[in-house]
């Protein structure tokens, strides 16, 4: 099997590098007796029909045998308070600075003796979709946060039977199970926004004081894409699409980027039926450090409400729903306000029938790689033929945050934030990612596109530019400029969006981006002494700035 769930007698020593103090802490309240295990989705289908916070509607779930849900299942709602989005601020990750163990653990054990006066359900999933990366996943939740429970065994891999077989099957790691102990009841007066711990080298996190599924959702990511990383993996929070042909190879894209950014619109795009294509998935995979094949981690989405009107075909394949209206019909039956009226970031698990031409596995080698980012001073698409420029435009990749997170602070949604390679979750240091990047573009020959999906020269660039971007990348028709002096760099010639090197302000724009991500680098470094980047990027970026005030 891929990871470890159970342990011969003499495999627990103190000094076994599956266990620590954080693990056997969580491990252990898992088989408590106030933990009521949930094995299928029916049954947890059941729990949250009839739990107090939920909505029930009238609207039936499309596929539902095929979900392991009852024949006669409806989509179900549950609403929250404040906080409708993530919250980047309450991670904690052991190993890292400044972070004492000692305390953590004292917190988390108080946690979970407070958590032992209240009736718990766990469940367990599996993480990542072909025999070659396969994880177990456990999950523990307390009554009253049954939609949780049911959201998170709809987005990952239940273990039913067929999945026992594939996962008894699959390539083994020396690697723990993944635990994630959740307590939104739980609240401690120095985290006043919640706290998310991680060990992420033994595959154990607690989410305490958070209610939003979101968190439970990315948590179990964070830990296996960590898992996959040790393991000859690239993690990869984005979208993947292949493009096939009978006359030529097929294409593998690539697309990286935060919520909001275009990448799901980009991965799930039809093109008008002008090819044929296959989606691995829009949020979540790895890439093989060894043969370039990819791996989808979830079969469901975890999608904004906000982009499908009610009624239209998309909102069929719905299943739970989460911060979002429901109003009556003409028939007086309860239906969905998709649009974000009630809050920002309306959300609903979305299940795989959702893409006809959805692949768990994609064995071709990437291509192509898309970073997707909200800079201004940039075009709507920018080639980078060098590999290691092409990493360090990942590794300080510039967008904008989205209502899928909740900001703690004086915090502007609008300012320009670097992100690299659109990962917040990253468990690992980030020089390891832009290896693992420079190798895709170094060894593996995979291309380097720049999408700027926001607005340039103060005009918002449309999905149907982006798109027709895509299309015209995947067909091989694009009129390639020199992007000014910038030597590896060139832009795509769009009549609506002209690039001027002339134009004295627009050089000096683009100068001050360069110079932000710079500057974010340096202090990159000087906040990661132990872990700290390869010098040639900030020599990559400061060279591009003196060749544009040459």
């Amino acid at each position: 099997m891929s990871t470890i769930g159970n342990y011969a007698e003499n495999d627990i020593r103190k000094n076994n590098p599956i266990f620590s103090q954080i693990r056997t802490t969580v491990e252990s309240a898992f088989y408590g007796n106030n933990m009521l295990a949930v094995d299928d989705v029916a049954t947890a289908y059941k729990l949250a029909k009839i739990a107090p916070e939920t909505t029930v509607t009238d609207l039936p779930i499309s596929h539902a045998d095929e979900l392991g849900l009852p024949a006669d299942a409806v989509m179900l709602v549950n609403n929250h308070g404040r906080v409708i989005g993530r919250t980047a601020a309450a991670r904690r990750r052991i190993g890292d600075p400044g972070i004492d163990q000692a305390k953590f653990s004292g917190i988390l054990r108080d946690a979970i003796f407070a958590g032992t006066q209240q009736q718990f359900y766990k469940t367990q999933v599996v993480v990542g979709l072909d025999e070659d990366f396969m994880v177990t996943a456990h999950l523990a939740v307390p009554k009253g946060y049954e939609n949780n429970l049911l959201s998170y065994m709809l987005n990952f891999q239940p273990l039913n039977q067929t999945y026992q077989a594939r996962y008894q099957k699959s390539k083994p790691y020396p690697e723990g199970d993944i635990f994630i102990y959740a307590d939104p009841n739980f609240h401690h007066p120095d985290f006043p926004d919640g706290l998310a711990l991680f060990d992420a080298q033994h595959n154990v996190a607690a989410i305490l004081g958070m209610r939003y599924f979101g968190e439970l959702k990315k948590s179990t990511l964070t830990l296996a894409w960590a898992t996959a990383h040790r393991h000859g993996y690239v993690a990869c929070h984005g979208g993947e699409k292949a493009f096939h042909f009978a006359d030529r190879p097929d294409q593998v894209f690539a697309m990286f980027g935060l919520s909001g950014s275009g990448k799901s619109t980009l991965t799930h795009a039809k093109h008008g039926g002008r090819f044929k294509t296959t989606v691995l998935h829009d949020d979540a995979f790895v890439i093989s450090r060894e043969n370039g094949s990819s791996v989808a981690l979830e079969p469901a989405y975890f999608d904004k409400t906000n982009d499908y009107p009610s009624g239209t075909d998309e909102t069929k394949h719905f299943i739970t729903l989460m911060n979002v209206g429901v109003t009556l019909d003409q028939a007086g039956k309860k239906v969905l306000v998709t649009e974000d009226l009630r809050n920002g970031n309306g959300r609903t698990i979305k299940s795989r029938y959702a893409s006809t031409n959805r692949v768990d596995k994609e064995a071709a080698p990437i291509n192509a790689i898309f970073w997707i980012m909200k800079d201004d001073s940039l075009p709507p698409v920018v080639h980078i033929t060098d590999p290691t420029l092409a990493a360090t435009f990942g590794a300080t990749l510039a967008t904008k945050r989205s209502s899928a997170e909740n900001l703690v602070g004086n915090v502007d949604r609008n300012a320009l934030v670097i992100e690299p390679f659109a990962d917040p979750f990253r468990a690992y240091p980030l020089a390891e990612d832009y290896a693992d990047f420079k190798s895709l573009f170094a060894n593996q020959q995979a291309a380097c596109y720049i999408l700027n999906t926001g607005y340039y020269n103060g005009k918002k660039i449309p999905k149907e530019t982006t798109l027709g971007i895509l299309e015209a990348i995947v067909e091989q028709k694009i009129n390639w400029q020199a992007f000014g002096p910038l030597e590896h760099l060139s832009y795509a010639v769009l009549p609506d969006f002209p690039v001027d090197f002339t134009d004295t302000n627009y050089c000096d724009l683009l100068t001050t981006r360069l110079q932000i991500r710079l500057d974010w680098i340096t202090r990159y470094g000087e906040n990661h002494p132990q872990a700290p980047l390869p010098e040639e990027i900030s020599q990559n970026l400061a060279h591009l700035i003196a060749e544009l005030k040459n």
